[in-house]
């Protein structure tokens, strides 16, 4: 059984609490522990297998069109951060996920069915000194078999440093979806799950989700690395 003190530092750090977690992380002998690494999950058969022209970080709309995606808008956004809660500089970020009908870009699926013209289907991000992502997308459905959920990919250097996948917190298939539920760690299962949550000032029903990413220190990182 895990102390309430390891679930405060795993959850609370990573899921909405970061400025508390960064202030808690200064004083001597706050915590024993690093940042907990966001988990490692599988691609999945549907990464686009041809990159769209369109790669920016707004999903909603393509090229120049000026017809939207179906779907309730969303802005995810975060910060990548490694171990120690440095943010995380030139870290390039891919998401990719299904249209509002539940259709990939990726022939092997919009090969069989119609998809959405309208919705980009994937995009990237460059992070700047703060870490911080930002892409306008839509709210993750069901199909069949899966949960709602967002693949997303961490680049950096021209390297693979973590693929995972964004939950929605409280979904009700969340309890019967294969690879959510291959985590076997609750409190690591926590650090995947995101409220997705109404914004207040958006007359269109729009939401924000936040999901904040800790991919460890790289060797290129580490001050003995520095100082040749």
């Amino acid at each position: 059984m895990k102390s309430s003190a390891t679930f405060l530092t795993r959850r609370d750090m990573l899921r909405g609490g970061l400025a508390f977690g960064a202030a808690m992380y200064c004083l001597p002998g706050a915590f024993a522990e690093e940042l907990s690494r966001t988990p490692r999950l599988t691609e999945g058969p549907f990464y686009p297998d041809k990159i769209p022209l369109d790669k920016d970080n707004d999903l909603i709309l393509v090229g120049d069109s000026t017809t939207p995606a179906v779907g309730q808008i969303t802005h995810l956004t975060g910060r990548v951060l490694d171990s120690n809660g440095k943010p995380i500089k030139d870290a390039s970020i891919e998401i990719w996920q299904v249209d509002n009908r539940g259709v990939y870009l990726n022939s092997r699926d919009s090969g069989r069915r119609e998809r959405d013209k309208n919705f980009q289907g994937y995009g990237t991000f460059t992070t700047a000194s703060d870490g911080e992502y930002r892409f306008r997308t839509i709210k993750p459905v069901p199909y069949s078999g899966r949960t709602p959920h967002i693949h997303l990919r961490v680049n950096r250097g021209g390297r693979e440093v973590l693929t995972t996948q964004v939950f929605i917190n409280g979904f009700p298939q969340n309890k019967t979806d294969g690879v959510l539920g291959g985590i076997r760690d609750p409190l690591d299962r926590e650090l995947v799950l995101v409220d997705f949550n109404p914004v207040k000032e958006s007359k269109i029903g729009e939401l924000s989700a936040r999901f904040d990413i800790v991919v460890g220190v790289t060797p290129s990182d580490r001050p003995e690395a520095r100082r040749g």
